[in-house]
């Protein structure tokens, strides 16, 4: 591969390794399941509403034989999706009411969230944007990137949150002329990446992308998603690695999924299995309630048992908070105080 001067701004004459990886990905639910030595039950239907996507390593990482694995819980699309549930939206957190330009969405003081593309390395059956409109509302659908020109008029918008889709799926080029753009801006101070990225496809992961996030004047952060200590194996203790060696801080946020992570056993040991990685419990989000996906649901009750657990059992700094995100909330809502739980 022929070196670069700056990160992200050289032509590569060779394909890179991730994107071999995230082509090779499963995409076909028989497929993934036959590898697997499973005759599990999936949904034609919701395959064709929201296709599954299965990077390799992470299908690895599935146990085989067994049809209740809690990843393979995530990503295999199953009749319970196609069933309404009243309560359950395409628009769980009011996205679409928080529009300010093409990819653009500004909820809360002082952050703004870039839209930046639909596409992800693993397709979560709960995700809470598997509705959003991407194909007008990102902001490489917008030539002029009105995104940026807002963000840059507005000097009270001190952070900007980099999110999808997965951001790390755009490559080191455009990613880099980004940065680029909002290091520019001299009233923003901050830069957060929203990723599942090296959970779900660590090869992306790589010496010149760390070099990129880090080689501006802004200050990078990464927020990760794993959900199970079963997802940090395959090639994401590197992955962390790196980003660890890069000084690139790294917090976890997790959704809390009923058949997947609602036991304070399983719980526990993600915590302290992400803190031996160097990455910082950060949120537990409690299910948002988007169409497609009531059947992840714990209800508060559980919620509230397995948070008084991890509680006894932890020190405080390996506690994620437990949250809520509310359409039109001026923050998401902490477990318990002053939450609407229905």
């Amino acid at each position: 591969m022929k070196p670069t001067s700056l990160p992200g701004t050289g032509t590569d004459r060779q394909t890179p390794c991730w994107k071999h990886d995230l082509a090779n990905a499963y995409r076909r639910p028989e497929a993934l399941l036959s590898d697997l030595g499973l005759g599990a039950e999936w949904s034609g239907p919701a395959a064709e509403e929201f296709p599954l996507r299965v990077p390799r390593d992470y299908a690895r990482r599935i146990r085989p034989g067994d049809p209740e694995d809690p990843l393979l819980r995530q990503v295999l699309p199953i009749r319970e999706e196609t069933l309404a549930r009243p309560g359950y939206i395409q628009d769980p957190v009011g996205d679409a009411s928080a529009v300010r330009a093409p990819g653009l969405l500004q909820k809360y003081h002082g952050r703004a969230l870039l839209v930046v593309t639909g596409a992800c390395a693993l397709h979560c059956r709960y995700c809470f944007r598997r509705h959003f409109p991407y194909a007008t509302e990102t902001l490489n659908r917008d030539p002029g990137q009105r995104a940026i020109e807002a963000i840059a008029r507005d000097p009270e918008i001190t952070e900007v949150i980099v999110s999808g889709g997965d951001p790390l799926l755009q490559d080191d080029r455009h990613l880099a002329r980004l940065i680029e753009r909002l290091a520019g801006i001299p009233h923003v101070r901050r830069l957060r990446l929203h990723t599942r990225v090296p959970i779900a496809l660590p090869s992306r992961i790589t010496p010149s992308l760390c070099a990129l996030l880090t080689g501006h004047r802004l200050s990078p952060l990464i927020v990760v998603q794993a959900n199970h200590p079963h997802e940090l194996g395959g090639g994401v203790p590197e992955a962390l690695a790196r980003l660890r060696q890069a000084s690139l801080p790294v917090l976890n946020q997790s959704v809390l999924l009923r058949g997947v992570n609602d036991r304070a056993e399983t719980l526990a040991q993600l915590s302290e299995s992400l803190f031996d990685h160097g990455v910082l419990p950060y949120y537990l989000h409690l299910l948002d309630p988007v169409a497609g996906a009531w059947h992840f649901e714990v209800p508060p009750a559980g919620a509230r048992a397995l948070l008084e657990t991890l509680r006894a059992r932890l020190p405080g700094y390996l506690v994620p908070r437990m949250v809520r995100e509310i359409a039109g909330g001026r923050f998401k809502y902490p477990f318990g105080e002053d939450m609407p739980l229905a």
